[in-house]
């Protein structure tokens, strides 16, 4: 069972609720459950600070100036005794924070003497103010000891105060902080509200809309670019998806046609003409071969795309595998008049790649130049061979403009954004000649001039 999720606005909204609670909990621990041990805690280091400068003074010539300093400025009384409970020292007794009863000081001072205790402190009940008061005790050195005293006011008032303040305080930041969130919330929900319902016509294929980036908050910002690159992106795939249907559309359409049209052609108009027919039937052949190749490079292109296909690496010559290539171009040169220049630096050249897959790189790229190469119908292959191997692809076309280079390995881009039936070849050449190539972490490019010619090429480690 799905969990329900709760709106941003809401969640925001607890969010600071809950973070007003805990932080006006803290207060009242602190402010009130725990005072009374943190006051006692207080009073106590302050009547340790002042052992330890009676410590450091003990020996002081003007010993008795810097008790009655100490015993002023801290609200304590101090005295100093011997080991037999004489006083060495004792401070004028002032305030109701010092025991006043001299029996019951004695009574401790000689409990702690009698002890051995380097330092200890006790509770005792001053009877007089009816107060509590703290007596520290610590020895100061074989003979000599130090008692500071001083009281501990009850807080039990100062704490109803706080509570009835707490009260008060507590209503005052919960309704402040309902508000204050309600209006943060609805400032940072607002924005991601509307890049929502904007993804959501988005995801419909609405690609006219515009994510706003000039909000206040960075991250909305960079939310709004990426959804605006992302839409581009989708706009573009969108009209290679619709150019790809048109284009394989009229691909098979085409060769489906004549195949058709030569078979009735052979039944009907030339039924009686063998030599008529086997021209119909020669071409049925070269037809049906086109939609065979056309139906194998979409395969393909498939199989790279989901990984499908493992590259297997054996070592091979690519100059003869060239030269075999260029072979099969045989016809297009006696009955096209086209033109083949093969230049290489080296007779031989080794290679570890897949030998189908680089075979099939060349005879894309080469289909490519026949398609595209000028008025002249050359086609230029150049392998250059040192420490890496170059392999360019070179014809004499109106080249490609720059704008354009970015889409041409995109499946069936077409710089004229009109698709016409290639000589050879599918239209899907490049994109498969991509996959291949970075399969094998070649690195490879195009080189262009407009009415130059246009290069492509190769570089293999």
């Amino acid at each position: 069972m799905l969990k329900k999720k709760n709106s941003l606005n809401i969640q925001i909204l607890s969010y600071f609720l809950l973070f007003s609670i805990l932080l006006l909990g803290f207060l009242w621990l602190f402010q009130v459950i725990f005072l009374d041990s943190f006051y006692r805690k207080e009073k106590l280091l302050d009547i340790k600070r002042v052992a330890d400068n009676i410590k450091i003074n003990q020996y002081n010539a003007n010993l008795s100036d810097v008790l009655e300093e100490l015993s002023f400025d801290n609200e304590v009384c101090v005295e100093i005794a011997n080991k037999d409970n004489t006083y060495f020292y004792k401070t004028e007794f002032f305030g109701k924070g010092c025991i006043r009863e001299e029996k019951e000081r004695k009574q401790y001072m000689q409990l702690f003497i009698n002890s051995e205790l380097k330092e200890n402190v006790y509770e005792i009940e001053n009877k007089i103010f009816d107060t509590e008061s703290l007596l520290y005790a610590v020895k100061l050195d074989n003979n000599r000891y130090a008692f500071i005293n001083t009281s501990i006011d009850p807080i039990d008032s100062t704490t109803k105060i706080l509570e009835k303040q707490l009260i008060i305080v507590t209503i005052l930041v919960l309704l402040l902080s309902f508000v204050i969130s309600y209006f943060i919330s609805k400032y940072l929900s607002k924005p991601i509200i509307t890049i929502n319902d904007q993804a959501k016509n988005l995801s419909k294929g609405n690609f006219n809309i515009e994510f706003d980036d000039k909000s206040n908050i960075k991250e909305l910002n960079e939310l709004s670019n990426t959804l605006n690159y992302a839409k581009e992106e989708l706009a573009k795939t969108e009209e290679l998806r619709r150019d790809l249907m048109a284009n394989v559309s009229h691909d098979l359409k085409t060769p489906l046609t004549m195949i058709k049209a030569y078979a009735e052609m052979t039944t009907d108009l030339h039924s009686n003409n063998k030599k008529k027919q086997k021209e119909d039937v020669e071409i049925i052949i070269q037809e049906t071969d086109r939609l065979t190749n056309l139906v194998s490079d979409i395969l393909d292109l498939s199989k790279m795309q989901s990984n499908i296909n493992n590259l297997n690496i054996e070592e091979f010559d690519l100059i003869k595998l060239t030269v075999d290539i260029l072979k099969r171009y045989k016809l297009y040169q006696e009955t096209e008049n086209y033109k083949f220049v093969f230049n290489h630096n080296k007779d031989e050249v080794l290679i570890k790649a897949d030998k189908n897959k680089i075979e099939q790189v060349l005879y894309n790229l080469i289909n490519n130049a026949i398609n595209y190469t000028g008025e002249d119908n050359k086609v230029i292959v150049n392998i250059e061979s040192d420490k890496e191997t170059k392999v360019e692809i070179t014809d004499t076309g109106k080249g490609i403009k720059e704008e354009e280079l970015p889409y041409i390995w995109d499946r069936y881009y077409k710089n004229n954004k009109k698709h016409k039936r290639n000589l050879v070849g599918t239209g899907l050449g490049l994109s498969i000649v991509k996959h291949i190539l970075e399969a094998h972490n070649y690195k490879y490019g195009v080189n262009t001039k407009i009415d130059q010619g246009t290069t492509f090429y190769f570089i293999i480690k």
